[in-house]
């Protein structure tokens, strides 16, 4: 494959053999009863992987949230990862981030219209959702990253597979990076193998249809990335991409997200000079990290820039930092797109599973063996 980022620590392997039992084990007792999932007369759609590490979940979920929400009430259901509450809470404009996780509050800022709830009980957050009197007109629930959370059955579950680790290549943690074995993807309603370059071939599509053993009641997608115009964080100009090769400008490219290898190859292509700075997914910046930011910055040669992206944006902008470092600081929004000439496809696929199971009654829960 292309671009194949699967790297596999072999001496790992007895403990992925280990790690495989008590995954097994516990679909299993899902499969056959004895762990229950429960189901609701309301239309949920998950969005989700079985790899640690960035697929590209929340452009996925914001595609849904302006797909949906036109004609829909929408509410996006999250855990909150390393958020510093705890329990049910329903995000409002005024939200902090650290109450809230950094992806939800990046939701919430750029849809203020939709619900954004977080919880790491799912079950618990959708009942809330429901009963609640201040969300209780919910007509469409988006779960996100809610693939191994089983004790909920969404109506529609997309899984996101990055097409640089293809899951059939990769191996059970902590020698690869899948949760569950790749055979769990038969679960899904809808594959959409994500990050896909756009000059993949026909027999470059046969192949990933043939790696992924696409059940005949899946179907199958595949999006890529785009990247719009950049802003800064600290102020109010904008910066075409495409200026930055012409311009000869150093680039210091700020992460802290799931895939920092992906987000450089893809600015390398509008970009000559590239010198990554990587903190780890859903880093909070520190006061320290400041001084590392802005001293890396200085070291480049002018002209230079900082572009981040807008989950590190979400937890960046607080930060008290130099006057440099404020100037010249971007952040690349990226959007998806749906390949093939298959977004109408996608969107019906989407739409008419959510027509069709709209609620027209109070929440009902029920078990599903």
């Amino acid at each position: 494959m292309e671009g194949d980022m699967t790297q596999i620590r072999r001496w790992l392997m007895p403990l992925s053999w280990l790690y495989g039992i008590g995954v097994d084990v516990r679909n299993a007792l899902f499969d056959m009863g004895v762990l229950r999932s429960v189901s609701y007369d309301i239309p949920i759609i998950n969005v989700g992987n079985i790899t640690v590490g960035g697929t590209g979940k929340t452009p996925h979920v914001e595609y849904l949230i302006r797909l949906l929400s036109k004609r829909y009430r929408v509410a996006v259901l999250s855990r909150g990862y390393k958020r510093k509450t705890s329990g049910y809470l329903l995000s409002s404009a005024s939200s902090a981030i650290e109450e809230i996780g950094d992806e939800p509050w990046q939701i919430k800022q750029k849809f203020p219209d939709i619900y954004v709830a977080v919880d790491a009980n799912r079950r618990r957050g959708i009942e809330r959702l429901l009963t609640d009197e201040a969300t209780r007109d919910v007509e469409v629930i988006l779960l996100d990253d809610a693939y191994q959370h089983r004790y909920v059955k969404p109506g529609h579950n997309i899984l996101l597979v990055d097409y640089h680790r293809i899951i059939s290549d990769d191996k059970l943690l902590p020698a690869g990076r899948l949760r569950e074995r790749a055979s769990s993807s038969s679960r899904a309603t809808t594959v959409i193998v994500t990050k896909c370059p756009g000059h993949i071939t026909a027999m470059g599509f046969r192949v990933i249809l043939s790696a992924l053993h696409i059940k005949p009641y899946q179907k199958l997608f595949y999006s890529t990335f785009s990247y719009g115009t950049m802003r800064q964080l600290w102020g109010n100009g904008t910066l075409e991409p495409d200026m930055l090769r012409k311009d000869n400008t150093h680039v210091l490219l700020l992460t802290g997200i799931g895939n920092p290898r992906q987000m450089e190859l893809d600015v390398r292509r509008f970009v000559q000079h590239v010198t990554p700075l990587t903190f780890s997914d859903h880093h909070y910046y520190s006061r320290s990290d400041a001084d590392t930011i802005r001293r890396a910055l200085l070291a480049l040669p002018k002209p230079h820039i900082i572009i981040t992206t807008e989950k590190d944006a979400a937890r960046l902008q607080h930060l008290q930092v130099s006057e440099e470092v404020k100037q010249n600081t971007y952040v690349l929004p990226i959007e998806i797109s749906i390949m093939r000439d298959e977004k109408n496809k996608f969107d019906k696929t989407i739409t008419d599973y959510v027509r069709e199971n709209k609620r027209n009654s109070n929440m009902a829960p029920r078990e599903d063996a």
